[in-house]
């Protein structure tokens, strides 16, 4: 009788996450760059907590930008082995950290505005698409049905007209209510960004945030990878 073959639960145990090299998912096993990945730290009193902008001293890990790999490294004790020490995550640590991106995402959105990188109102928005000057269009999730589809058929328009390879993405990731409480008199029903290196910060974050939630785009293609 042949050897028996381990199971998948015997395959992890035999895995040695401190191999990543800090490169690699402690959850996938596949590798990536620092700016694909979300790296983790435990802070002096043993707690696990995200490390977003990678500047945190100590030694880190690296989990796939996904709420569900979070939630299993949370439930697997993945950090612990991986960090190499006791440490204690939240079982709320997935929440922790998109509550961290949409903080984030905000930030930058107010230093594109700063930057004249970020433009308001469905007027001036349709009218930064149809120029070509928008690079990403943003949202209220609660926003009226007419005022996205004015701005869609302008997206389309710029698209089609320009043979372009996808269109100017379009994202709807927080309601109304969220963004008056993140941004106060600066939040938005419709909002686009411009390129620069601020709109373009918006897009990468936006990019991220959705990609983390694991929710397909309402409408418009992604952007390519920054």
């Amino acid at each position: 009788m042949g050897a028996q073959t381990p199971d998948a639960t015997e395959a992890e145990d035999d895995f040695d996450l401190s191999d990543v090299n800090g490169r690699m998912c402690i959850v996938t096993r596949e590798s990536g760059s620092p700016e694909t990945l979300l790296r983790f730290v435990a802070a002096p009193d043993g707690t696990v907590v995200p490390d977003l902008k990678r500047a945190l001293p100590g030694r880190g890990c690296w989990v796939s930008p996904s709420r569900e790999a979070v939630d299993k490294a949370v439930a697997k004790k993945l950090f612990a082995r991986a960090l190499k020490r006791d440490v204690k995550a939240d079982p709320e640590l997935g929440s922790v950290v998109e509550r961290l991106l949409v903080t984030q995402l905000i930030g930058m959105m107010n230093m594109a505005r700063k930057a004249g990188q970020f433009i308001t109102g469905a007027a001036k928005v349709e009218a930064a698409v149809r120029s070509g000057e928008a690079i990403a269009v943003f949202h209220s999730q609660d926003a009226a049905p007419d005022g996205v589809r004015k701005i869609d058929q302008a997206r389309k328009a710029w698209h089609l007209g320009t043979g372009a390879e996808a269109e100017v993405p379009a994202f709807h990731l927080l309601t109304g209510a969220e963004l008056d409480e993140q941004m106060g008199q600066n939040a938005f029903i419709h909002a686009c960004v411009l390129a620069g290196q601020a709109g373009e910060g918006v897009v990468k974050r936006a990019t991220l945030l959705e990609t983390y939630r694991g929710t397909p785009r309402v409408s418009g293609a992604g952007p390519k990878s920054q």
